[in-house]
Order: C-alpha cells, then structure tokens, then sequence
C-alpha cells in the first residue's frame, strides 16, 4: 500500500475508534434522517467484508511468528494491510448496524450482544493494528487475539442471524420435525403443536421481542391476542376480517403482503390451517383429538403430525433419462426426483405471467415418470387440463386457485393412480363434484376450502364418498355481508407545523374512506369522499368510516390532528416528574411523541410525563421571539385509576424571566363516575404576545371527589405533548 494512502487510512481508523465511541455513548439520543437510514440498512450489504477479510487476517495473524512467516516481509506487509482494510471495513459496518438498529423493531438482549459483540471485533481489531509491532507483542499474545476476533465473528453472525432469520435458524427444521414426530396424536394441542410451528417457521424470525416489526410479536398467546401498530391479528370465527389473512392473501407482489418478497412464503396447506384455526376460534389450549373426526382442521393436524414415511411406493416405470430432465429445468419450471434413487419426478411450475400449455407439452419425454405437478396459481383453464390427463401416473396433482371449473374434472377421470387432488380457490362447485368424484378410484384427499362448496355440501360429499377426505374451510360466498374493519391513519405523526396532507388507508382494496371534520359521524352518502387532496391547517379532528357494496360498514375511526407552529430552542422542568412517568423529561411535551392508553401499548410508558404531588411547571425559550396566541396541552382520563385531568393550567410569557405575565389560565371540566378512559386536549387562547419565554404550570387536582373510590387523596396527571398557536 502506498505510504501516503496507508497514513489517510491509519488516520481515518483512529477517528473512526473516537466516532463510534462517541456514537455508542450517546446513542440514546440519535436521531436517524431518512438519507442515513437508507445508509444503515446497507449493513447487511457491507458486514460480508470484514468478516472474509478479518478472518483471512487472523488466520495469518495466528501464524505471523513461525519462523519462515516473521522473515517474510510480503507476508508481514500483506497482513498489515489487510488488517487495515479489515478494520476500516468493520468500522462502517457497526456505523451502519447503529443507524439500522435506531429503526422501529429492532430491540431486546440479541440485538444488544449483536451490537456489542460487532464493535468489540472493531475496537480488538483496532488495538490489534496499533500494538502489533510493540516488542511485547509476542506469539502468545498474537494467538490470543486472533482467537479473540474469531470467536467474536461467530457470535456476532450467530446473533445477527437471530435477529434476521430467528432464534435457531439453522438447526430449527430438524428439530421442529422432531418435536413434531414426538408430540401423540391423543396429546397434541392444535396452537402448540400444529399452529405455533407455521408462525414460528415463516413469520416469528421478524415478528419477536429482539426484532418487534410493525409492534408486532407472535412468540406466545399473550403478543398474538395483543395484535401489533395495525392493530388485533386476529377475530375469532371471522378469517376475511382478520387481519393475519387478509395479510396472507394478498398479492405476493403488495408492500403490505406477509410474509414478505424474498421470505419463504406459506403453503396452500398452511393457510388452510390458520383459516380454519381463526374460522372455528380454536384458541390457545384445545386439543386435535377434541375437534370433530371429519373436521377439516383436525384432519389436517392430523396429517401435519403424523411422522415422515421413509418406505417409497414401488413404481412399474424406469427413471427417465438424467440429461433430459436437466434440459427441461428453466426459470419458470422445476423437474426434479421426487426422493433419492427414485425414478418418480416431482414438476413445479411458477410464474402466472409467463405461463402456457407448452411448458405442460414439453414434459412429454417424462410424462410416465411425472407422479407429482404443482400448478398452484397458475392460469390453468379447463381446456388445458387434456394436458394434464396424459401424465398416466400422476399420484398428486394441485391446481389451487387455478381458473378450472368442476365440469373441467371430467378430463382427469384417466388418472388411474391420482391420490391428491386440491381444488381450492377454484370455481368448482358442489354439483359438478359429485357427479365426477365416483371415477377418481384410488382418490384419498381433496382440497376444496375457498370454493363455492359449503361446510354442509362437504358434509354430504364426505358421506357419500367413505374413502376420501374432504378438506373444506373458510370461504367468503358474500351470502351474508361482512363488517368492515375502520379506516387506519397513513400519517407519521398527527403533529403538524404548517400545513399536512391527511393520509387514510384501508387494507382491504375498492373501499370508500368517507370523513367529516365538524364532529358529526360520517355516511355513505352526503360525507366527502377521501381522495388523499386534503390538506390540514388548523388542530381538527377527524372522523371516518369505511364503506362498500356488499359489506356492513365499518365502526368508527376518530384521528385527532395537532398544529404546533412554533417549537421552543430549549425546555426546562421548573419541579421534578412522578419517578414512574418520567418519559423524555423535559423534551417529552414537543417530541411530536403522543401517548396512548393502555398499558399494553408500549406508547402508553414510553411516552407519557406525569406529576402528583408538585405542579407540572416548565419553562421553554425561544433564542428568536415569536408571537403567539394560544398554547395547548394533550392529557390522559382514565377515572377508575385516579388519572385526571389538570384542575387549572396557566400559561405565562414575556421578554425575559422576569418580565412574565399571565396570558391564559383554563380550568378544563372533570369525569364523571364510570367515565371511559379517554384522551382530551386543552387550548388557552389569548391576545397575540411577542415572547422570547414561556411558562406554563398544570396543577393536578389535589383530592379526589367523593364518589371515587380513593377520595381525597391526590390525583395522578398525565401529559404528553403540548402545542404552541
């Protein structure tokens, strides 16, 4: 390396020891822009680098002192340097890890020691390079640190692996077929044992206490019945309004669809079993054997639990030609042995958009041989499936959600050894069924959940038809109108200086969002219709339903928005905060942070400052005087527990200190016996006042009234934001 560039790299090594000190020390208080976020999430992108380069590097470090090594000036050189590298490397990969993890869902003791097992191979690394060439630094200590950086890469990649793929990502399919294999038919609980494995296997390496995405955990009953920031996972009996499937059913390509691009996405199995757990609201502790023995959900656990088959049905065709069924593998198509030495091949077919009935045609050469096709999503129609049909020794066939109808069936009645059939989301129904069933011989189980096939007609089909199993489940035949679930709130924050744009949304696509900002409730008809072109101005509040043809509509959705113009330089407490709501201190009242009720939502601690037994009295400054004309406050009433609402606030300003004078004083109405919690806001409004100082003290209410339960002792108050004009 060229002495110049190596001393702007030793230079840059050395600050970059001071700035992630610097960052690890204050990182409470960092605050991530949007253009560093975009640099944080590059961190999965980078941190490949150090760990090739810093490994490659202990490795020779390891061995620097043996004889023909320490005489080597290439090899002395070369490790230099690429120590060097290593450790610039690391320095930006644990910068960019800290601006990633100060991201919404990323917390808890893995990404602690991830966190911190990162920067400890930076700063070993670091120290490493400094002391080297000491006349101390002998082959032991060399050995030591080298071991000391190895060590810290596995568990710093072990750690990250947590947090990206879940805990036991490695080792989770052998020992979840494990447990699955050991868990009696006769003891298995259908959360425990059936449901909770499909979440934690496609869903729980992002939705856990060390990686919270969207507030959401789904690690116990407690975190799933909680739901997350969009809300309750889950309604009981009603899979098309819960959320978990609404999720799960919408286009692979929607931002918004679970699991997301590029995660190993849920089988057509899988979601028929979180459909029928939600549609029977099966909870957390009922077991398989307790469900009904032709319950589609038993039936499926059933075949969920019962332990892999190592015994392969013997087949009367030889295995097709190997260079062959290499050819007919592209991008759109995979051929492949159905199991080790076995001559039955296995075809999956992807890609909607690019399909055709050639890419069936062109798997003539194996056709004998084909035992198993997936055609699950794909535009197949009744008129293709003549294709189909000519594979003879088809065991498995699935045509989920593929555009066939039930008179289509007639032209698979050949296949003399079709055990599977799955027809579900498809447009076949229940009298074209029975009238074709009776020629499938060997047929042992159909699939036909989300079909116009009702829970009582697969009843029949079951009864009709011993030797077969019929899978129904949910299915939205628009028979008797659903109730939408409420508008949601797009808006980052609902504080707002100037001016902002009022963003709703709904998950479920065609709604009609209808809003008022008067205090009415809005109608289907008369209320305006949300078309993201309103813009706010003043602190309003918003109500909004949603409506659609055919549906119920949804409850009411109120969203209250706060304009704060002005934000003072600095706030200062004048009398300490209740040592349990502390919050951000001072910062707390214009963080544009408001807090919730509940004490379930995380908003609800994190969020709120409280006082009890002094006044709530702070003073702010603004290095430039403003003129202002009302100051506001945003407080909790959550009467049973003693929270009330401030029982005067007085608002004072001025030039300076001493020069402050009484611009408002409001007395704001108190609960009532048995009122709801609610969250209320105050406003005092007064003459426009240029100011450079601002005080305001809330005094809580010092008795309770008689008729609460803990009269006359003091009340607790509880704000979270205040506004200025």
């Amino acid at each position: 390396m060229h002495i110049k560039l190596k001393r702007f790299a030793e230079q840059l090594l050395f600050a970059s020891n001071i700035l992630i000190a610097f960052l690890f020390l204050f990182e409470d208080k960092l605050v991530i822009p949007a253009w560093l976020q975009t640099i944080g999430r590059m961190h999965p992108m980078i941190l490949h680098f150090p760990i090739v380069i810093l490994l490659i590097a202990m490795l020779m470090e390891f061995f620097r002192f043996k004889t023909e090594n320490a005489i080597n000036i290439f090899y002395r050189n070369f490790l230099q340097n690429l120590l060097l590298i290593g450790a610039l490397f690391a320095a930006v990969t644990v910068i960019m890890g800290l601006f990633l993890s100060r991201e919404e869902g990323y917390s808890g003791n893995t990404l602690f020691w991830h966190k911190w097992t990162g920067a400890g191979i930076f700063f070993i690394a670091s120290f490493i390079y400094w002391i080297r060439n000491s006349s101390w630094y002998k082959a032991p200590v060399a050995k030591i640190s080298s071991v000391l950086v190895v060590v810290a890469l596995i568990l710093t990649g072990h750690y990250g692996a947590s947090l990206t793929h879940g805990e036991n990502f490695v080792f989770e399919p052998i020992d979840a077929q494990r447990e699955m294999a050991m868990v009696p038919l006769e003891k298995a609980i259908v959360f425990n044992d059936v449901i909770k494995p499909v979440l934690e296997q496609k869903c729980v390496s992002c939705h856990n206490p060390d990686k919270l995405k969207g507030e959401l955990s789904l690690t116990d009953p407690q975190s799933i019945l909680k739901g997350g920031k969009s809300g309750k996972l889950y309604i009981p009996g009603n899979p098309g309004m819960s959320l978990l499937l609404q999720r799960l059913h919408l286009p692979v390509d929607d931002k918004k669809h679970m699991p997301p691009t590029g995660k190993t996405q849920l089988t057509a199995n899988e979601i028929s079993l979180l459909s029928l757990w939600v549609k029977q609201n099966s909870g957390f502790n009922k077991k398989v054997i307790d469900l009904p023995p032709n319950d589609s959900l038993r039936i499926l656990a059933t075949a969920k639990l019962k332990p892999a088959t190592s015994s392969e049905e013997p087949y009367d065709f030889d295995a097709a030609d190997e260079e062959t069924v290499k050819k007919l593998n592209n991008d759109y198509r995979t051929v492949a042995p159905l199991a080790t030495e076995s001559p039955a091949l296995s075809v999956n077919i992807y890609n909607r958009s690019a399909f055709n009935v050639k890419q069936l045609d062109e798997l003539d050469k194996v056709r004998k041989q084909i035992v198993s096709l997936n055609l699950n999503k794909m535009p197949v129609n009744d008129g293709e499936l003549k294709s189909i049909a000519r594979f003879e020794n088809l065991r498995k066939l699935d045509l989920n959600f593929t555009d066939i109808t039930g008179k289509g069936l007639k032209e698979l009645t050949g296949l003399k050894h079709l055990q599977s059939l799955t027809l579900s989301g498809t447009k076949v129904n229940f009298k074209d069924l029975q009238s074709q069933i009776a020629a499938f011989k060997k047929l042992k189980t159909v699939s036909v959940w989300d079909t116009e096939i009702s829970l009582a007609e697969v009843s029949l089909l079951q009864k009709s038809n011993k030797n077969i199993t019929f899978i129904g489940g949910f299915k939205d035949d628009g028979k008797e109108p659903l109730k939408l679930n409420p508008p949601q709130i797009k808006n980052g924050s609902t504080i707002f200086a100037q001016t902002a744009p009022l963003l709703l949304k709904h998950p479920i696509k065609g709604v009609d969002i209808r809003y008022t900002t008067d205090g009415t409730e809005p109608d289907s008809l008369k209320s305006p219709l949300f078309d993201n072109k309103t813009i706010l101005k003043e602190s309003m509040t918003i109500k909004a339903k949603a409506f659609k043809p055919g549906w119920f509509g949804s409850d009411l959705a109120t969203f209250d928005f706060f304009k704060c113009t002005f934000k003072p330089d600095s706030v200062n407490l004048l009398l300490p905060l209740n040592r349990v709501h502390q919050a951000e201190g001072a910062k707390t009242f214009f963080d544009n942070k408001l807090g919730a009720i509940g004490a379930n939502n995380p908003a609800w601690a994190n969020n709120w400052a409280a006082v009890k037994d002094n006044d709530m009295a702070l003073v702010s400054e603004f290095k430039t005087p403003v003129t202002i004309s009302s100051v506001g406050m945003h407080y909790m009433i959550e009467e049973d527990t003693g929270i009330f609402p401030p029982d005067v606030v007085e608002i004072w300003g001025g030039p300076n200190m001493k020069q402050l004078k009484l611009l408002a004083k409001v007395k704001p109405a108190s609960p009532a016996k048995g009122d709801k919690p609610v969250l209320k806001s105050l406003e005092g409004k007064f003459k426009p006042e240029r100011i450079s100082y601002l005080k305001i003290v809330a005094k809580p209410v010092g008795q309770l009234p008689e008729w609460h339960r803990n009269k006359g002792k003091k009340a607790l108050l509880l704000v979270d934001e205040m506004f200025i004009n």
